[in-house]
């Protein structure tokens, strides 16, 4: 299990359409992924209710939890997405 600590600084956080950019690339892994919100509940990434259920704003910390064989990439290549803001 890999866990890592990213903050939220777009300006709309984890909603909508980054939530949806976050989903579709946790989706291309084989391992499972979690999303915590700090002091908060753990949702399924690949899921977009439970992302958006967590209602994460600009500046605020989640962990990425990922379990599985493709875990350390999996949960890299989400931190990365989130720390450049969601760009493609």
């Amino acid at each position: 299990m890999v866990t890592k600590s990213v903050t939220v600084n777009n300006q709309v956080g984890l909603h909508a359409r980054p939530a949806t950019f976050f989903i579709q690339k946790a989706n291309e892994f084989k391992c499972s992924i979690w999303v915590e919100k700090e002091d908060d509940r753990k949702v399924n990434a690949k899921s977009l209710l439970g992302v958006l259920s967590l209602g994460i704003v600009c500046g605020t910390t989640i962990n990425i939890i990922a379990d599985g064989v493709d875990e350390e990439k999996a949960v890299d290549t989400l931190a990365d997405l989130v720390n450049n803001q969601f760009a493609e």
